[in-house]
């Protein structure tokens, strides 16, 4: 029997050498004359293992990492296709601590299955939402999506089951479905590990709002920076669209849904919804003044559903399962589950999908262990670039939508980033200007001009220039940011100015200026 080694294709993976890795095992297999094949996979989510190596043994999957192209041939010395024992063993994969402590639905097949294989897909439960969604009515499929309590897990939390209603109400000859994969925050990588190791169940999450709006074509707006993520997308549509899941009758429904790859050029603007539009269209990626709503008059001035790529991803868990199995995980008015990304200065960073509600201190310290450095963390900006710097004190908020905002933060794309005490906050303040200042669309004065004053405003602050003043000019120009912004890049920028003022003020101090003796 043909043994099955898995070797991810992930971009983290490859970026730590996965490449050779594989060509070393194929070398390995070719020269010993072996019964065995190599399957690129996605991957796991544990990035300090990665390159990891899977072995599949009588139905078990044996993981070894992070393995060096150098350990491949030791490892066939001591019998890697039985599973043997070897100093890089970690034994079995799902009863890894840090993969059996998550409740993976949207990220079920991810690492598991080959990303671009039908047959794996469906072996895993793919499809099955999609065939039960053609057999409903349209109405059904948005009540099921609605009962179950997904909100967009792009960052804004607005209720998927409203938004897919309104499109599907608006009038309109056409209407489309754009899924936002323009994952520009830092410390990031979900959209992209979903893109790239389980394409399918996008497509198929796509084409079931498709069926429930009345949309007959899609698109994936996603960043140039993303090469395996587009190539991926774009060979599983191919996929797709042979066998009937997408074109003119989805599943032999005659409902028809198509859908399309756009590539972007990596402005951060465009990971808002009417930037992308823009973009979209072939035209400059500045933000539209709202109302009209994309739900009214967006891509092409047609009535719009414009989600998240893990928003479409958990779709079809939530058509399979249904609603109430969904709603029964989470907490609050955050329901479902939410892949984690813990990244930054942390010991065990990656991807970690669970229910709403753990702890901000459970999430740093017990499942991402710490810093990487061992010092003490000082700081966790959660939600991207424009999210809020949380102290330890904070440690306590569960990971909620609400939760969140009450302590004057965001959860955003679930993006975690760890900092230890040696970090500057005051530096962090200035970054987030500058990074506003640079990635500003500049349609409105606000982010435009505010951001380039910020920036100035924390360099004299740290050269010790009436550092009083500043820090209170610096403040006012976040509240006008905040509320004079066009959208949510100037809207956003003063949480991680203000938190850092806020929460560590002794960051702001420095000493003052001394002019020199005559």
């Amino acid at each position: 029997m043909t043994v099955r080694i898995f070797v991810p294709r992930d971009a983290a993976a490859l970026a730590l050498g996965a490449e050779k890795v594989a060509s070393a095992i194929s070398a390995e297999i070719s020269a010993r004359g072996l019964d065995a094949t190599i399957v690129r996979n996605g991957s796991r989510g544990m990035v300090w293992l990665e390159p990891l190596v899977e072995v599949e043994v009588n139905g078990v999957r044996i993981g070894y990492g992070p393995v060096k192209a150098s350990d491949v041939a030791g490892l066939f010395e001591v019998g890697l296709l039985d599973g043997a024992a070897h100093p890089l063993c970690l034994g079995e994969v799902e009863n890894l601590p840090f993969l059996k402590q998550q409740t993976r639905l949207t990220f079920a097949r991810c690492g598991v299955t080959d990303p671009l294989s039908l047959e794996d897909y469906e072996a895993h439960g793919g499809l099955n939402g999609l065939r039960r969604a053609v057999e409903m009515s349209a109405v059904d499929v948005i009540k099921e999506v609605t009962d179950s309590g997904l909100r967009g897990r792009g960052g804004a939390g607005f209720p998927t089951g409203i938004k897919w209603k309104t499109v599907a109400d608006a009038p309109g000859e056409r209407k489309y479905i754009v899924c936002n994969a323009d994952e520009g925050d830092s410390g990031t990588f979900a959209d992209r590990m979903i893109m790239e190791g389980d394409p399918f169940v996008l497509i198929e999450g796509m084409a079931i709002a498709g069926l429930a709006t009345g949309a007959t074509k899609g698109f994936v707006y996603t960043r140039s920076e993303y090469p395996h993520a587009i190539a991926a997308m774009t060979a599983a549509v191919q996929i797709a669209r042979n066998v009937g899941i997408l074109g003119t009758s989805v599943l032999g429904s005659g409902k028809a849904f198509d859908m399309e790859v756009r590539t972007g050029a990596g402005a951060y603007v465009c990971g808002e919804e009417t930037a992308l539009l823009n973009s979209l269209e072939g035209k400059r990626g500045v933000v539209r003044a709202k109302p009209p709503l994309p739900a009214h008059k967006g891509l092409f001035n047609s009535p719009t559903v414009i989600n998240n790529v893990i928003s479409l991803a958990s779709v079809p868990v939530i058509m399979d399962k249904g609603a109430a199995y969904y709603r029964d995980f989470g907490m609050g008015r955050s329901r479902g589950t939410i892949p984690l990304q813990i990244a930054g200065n942390v010991k065990y960073g990656g991807l970690f999908e669970t229910a709403f509600g753990l702890s901000l201190g459970e999430i740093v310290d017990v499942i991402g262990g710490g810093t990487a450095s061992g010092r003490p963390v000082k700081a966790v900006q959660v939600g991207g670039p424009l999210g809020a710097y949380f102290p330890r004190s904070l440690f306590d908020t569960p990971f909620d939508y609400e939760a969140f905002a009450a302590k004057d933060g965001l959860i955003g794309h679930a993006g975690i980033v760890v900092f230890d005490d040696s970090a500057d906050m005051l530096k962090q303040a200035r970054f987030a200007m500058e990074f506003c200042a640079v990635e500003s669309c500049g349609k409105c004065t606000p982010c435009r001009i505010g951001s380039t004053r910020g920036v100035e405003t924390a360099d004299k602050i740290a050269q010790g220039i009436e550092p009083e003043k500043n820090k209170v000019l610096l403040a006012d120009l976040c509240n006008t940011m905040k509320f004079g912004s066009l959208c949510a890049l100037g809207g956003f920028t003063p949480y991680p100015v203000l938190s850092a003022m806020n929460h560590f003020p002794e960051d702001f101090s420095p000493a003052p200026l001394v002019e020199a003796a005559e």
